[in-house]
C-alpha cells in the first residue's frame, strides 16, 4: 500500500492560484461591460421587478381589508 506524497507548498499556490483566476473572471463579467451594456441590463431588471410588483396580491403600504 502506497500513499501518494503531496507537496502542501504546491497545493496551496495551485489552490490560491485558481481562486485568483475565478474572482478575475467574475470581475471580466461583472466590470467588463460597456456603458451601453450596463443601461440595457439596468432597464431590464427595472422593469421585471416592475412587473413583479404589479402581480402582487398584498402590496407593501396598502392597508389590508379584513376577510368577512
Amino acid at each position: 500500500m502506497s500513499a501518494e506524497i503531496v507537496n502542501l507548498r504546491r497545493h496551496r499556490k495551485r489552490k490560491a492560484r485558481q481562486q485568483r483566476e475565478e474572482t478575475a473572471e467574475q470581475n471580466r463579467i461583472s466590470f467588463g461591460r460597456t456603458k451601453a451594456e450596463k443601461a440595457a441590463t439596468d432597464a431590464l431588471n427595472k422593469r421585471k421587478r416592475t412587473e413583479h410588483a404589479q402581480k402582487r396580491l398584498d402590496r407593501p403600504g396598502k392597508p389590508q381589508r379584513p376577510k368577512p
